[in-house]
């Protein structure tokens, strides 16, 4: 019997005839099955195949007769035929490469990796910098409940193979990378999402109405997008939902009194909004945040928002709403935050504020309208640890009883279970105004400690019990009309940052426990009445001399040198007992050798006028 073995087939994926699995598909190499350099090899053999089939096949090799001799074929018809074959195959073979390059480069994925899993169900792969590449015409062959894709690169379109997956209940696409509109078939899905994350793409075109049937307790997040239009309808059962940082234009209407929602939180911050605020506001009794910041919002502030006892955040800053700050919202007696600020509210400010609101920790009215005095009731809110009135029309002196803010007296790094469950909910951001830049804080807000009264006509002198708020770490009480004296203990307030005090009629010298200041990065005493030496510290000498500008201050960083019976922080002045001169030479050595040391640090620094500068506010 014939030994003959039968005739391998010729693989569609590689090209070559073989029997079993082709390894094209596994990824490995052709000459030791590795997986690591299949690639490199394979289109070296590729290349190096269509060398070999190039050549004659008469041509003689080392002195051997050619192998189509005995056939008498001509050498240039084997060629031929070689190389139809090889172009014939050279589509397929492209193709394999490709799909392997693909699959085996570490930051692609594509249907190769997940299309042999027909029992997925959840594919969270979230926080990742990958790219997706999947066929346009692709179906999966799972049926997804949860798909996280946060951070990757899915492309300009939405993927059109979610589609076909008719149970997907959460679905986060956040940073995605997409461009599209919004598809109509993304809202037809037979199961009711739970979550939906499409925020921080570039998402265009209009919102549909969405009162489609959520699941209770749902997450709906469009924010940063280029979504247009009016506000949609939404389903009563979203828990969360946010569409700030859009070009969403219009009334709140059409959202606001829709019908009773049961939404927790609701940011529509960063938009185009414009109209009234709509006394809707019974309709949505279980808030806890609100979030309208930054839009054309006019009119007052509704007397039903006054009803919603269950919140403890709410963002109206840097509108156009006038009128008084209204009573009913007294019974908010659960407010952590609330800012009003750049807006053009009038009046008094509440003395009710301080006598219900007793659990807030930031009170930002900056730049409004408001005039009369400073109400002592403020002081009762002893959580109080941001308190904002900046650029009013304030009158008066500083409370004395500030001492009683006990949030920035001694540090307490809880805040409380509500306001720990909001900012868990990514949504408790507060804009403050520190170092002379405007920053928003969010899970570290529990760190800050400040106080801005500037740009107000508050008179009187600074009292000294400001300086029993150990935790402060920033005071501006810069363009008013204080007078009197910088507090000697002001020295105390280790934890201070940031002081601004410029543009006032404070008079004598700075006080030397200023030098104790060691945390000090921003300070501004200009264009007061202070004199004499500016103290001897690390800090002091570091900041610009348009820090001091404006009085009659000698020493550095000044220009003005001190006359020759000036009292140096440091250096001895005694009667005329026998140890005077040993006194004097010894202070003399200890603030020639700090000298020396402080120059050979901060030397290079002091002559660098940007590093200067920035260490000093704008007081202009």
């Amino acid at each position: 019997m014939s030994n003959t073995k039968p005739s391998k087939p010729e693989c569609q994926q590689c090209g070559r005839c073989h029997f079993g699995t082709c390894r094209v598909s596994e990824g490995s190499c052709f000459k030791c099955s590795s997986q690591d350099h299949y690639i490199k090899d394979f289109l070296e053999m590729v290349e190096k195949e269509r060398f070999q089939n190039s050549r004659p096949s008469g041509t003689a090799s080392r002195g051997r007769p050619s192998r189509n001799v005995r056939n008498g074929s001509s050498s240039k018809n084997v060629t031929r035929d070689t190389a139809v074959r090889y172009e014939a195959r050279a589509p397929a073979r492209a193709s394999a490469i490709c799909a392997r390059k693909d699959a085996t480069s570490p930051d692609v994925s594509t249907e190769t990796h997940i299309g042999n899993l027909p029992k997925l169900k959840v594919f969270q792969a979230s926080k990742n910098s990958f790219v997706l590449r999947v066929s346009p015409d692709w179906i999966p062959p799972f049926e997804l409940e949860l798909l996280g894709l946060r951070s990757w690169n899915v492309g300009s379109m939405f993927p059109l193979w979610l589609h076909s997956q008719k149970h997907l209940r959460d679905l986060d696409i956040s940073g995605s990378r997409i461009t599209d509109s919004i598809p109509d078939w993304l809202w037809n899905f037979s199961s009711p999402f739970q979550y939906l994350n499409l925020s921080h793409n570039q998402i265009h075109g209009q919102i549909p109405g969405i009162p489609w049937a959520m699941s209770v307790d749902s997450v709906v997040d469009l924010s940063f997008n280029l979504l247009s239009g009016p506000l949609p309808q939404i389903s009563p059962n979203v828990f969360f939902l946010d569409m700030s940082n859009n070009n969403l234009s219009g009334s709140l209407s059409p959202l606001l009194c829709y019908k009773t929602m049961g939404t927790v939180i609701l940011n529509l911050g960063e938009n185009f909004l414009s109209g009234g605020i709509p006394d809707c506001w019974l309709n949505w009794q279980n808030l806890h945040v609100i979030k309208l910041s930054n839009n054309r919002l006019n009119g007052s502030i509704p007397r039903s928002m006054g009803t919603l006892q269950s919140i403890v955040s709410l963002h109206l800053q840097k509108n156009h709403l006038s009128g008084e700050i209204p009573l009913s919202l007294n019974n908010c007696t659960d407010l952590i935050l609330l800012d009003a600020g750049e807006n053009e509210l009038h009046g008094n400010i509440p003395r009710w504020i301080g006598d219900s609101l007793r659990k807030l920790v930031v009170l930002s009215l900056r730049s409004n309208k408001f005039s009369g005095y400073i109400p002592d009731e403020l002081c009762a809110i002893g959580s109080l640890q941001v308190l904002d009135l900046a650029d009013n029309n304030l009158i008066g002196s500083i409370p004395r009883c500030v001492s009683k803010f006990r949030a920035m007296a001694k540090f307490n790094g809880s805040m409380g279970t509500a306001i720990s469950y909001v900012i868990g909910a990514g949504t408790f951001v507060a804009t403050i105004v520190m170092k002379g830049q405007m920053l928003e804080y969010s899970t570290n807000l529990n760190l800050v400690r400040s106080i801005d009264l500037s740009n107000n006509k508050l008179s009187g002198e600074i009292p000294v019990e400001v300086t029993s708020l150990f935790e402060l770490q920033a005071l501006n009480l810069s363009h008013n009309l204080f007078s009197g004296t910088i507090p000697d203990r002001i020295g105390e307030l280790r934890s201070l940052e940031s002081v601004d005090f410029s543009v006032n009629k404070l008079s004598g010298s700075i006080p030397e426990s200023m030098s104790y200041l060691t945390f000090l990065s921003h300070l501004n005493l200009s264009f007061n009445n202070l004199s004499g030496v500016i103290p001897l510290s690390t800090q002091l000498q570091s900041f610009d001399s348009s820090c001091y500008a404006g009085n009659q201050l000698c020493g550095f960083p000044v220009p003005n040198m001190c006359p020759d019976n000036g009292t140096i922080h440091g250096v001895g002045h005694g009667g005329g007992n026998g140890n005077e001169n040993e006194t004097d030479w010894f202070w003399s050595r200890l603030v020639v050798g700090f000298v020396i040391g402080f120059w050979s640090v901060f030397g290079p620094l002091m002559f660098d006028k940007r590093w200067r500068v920035m260490a000093c506010f704008d007081f202009q």
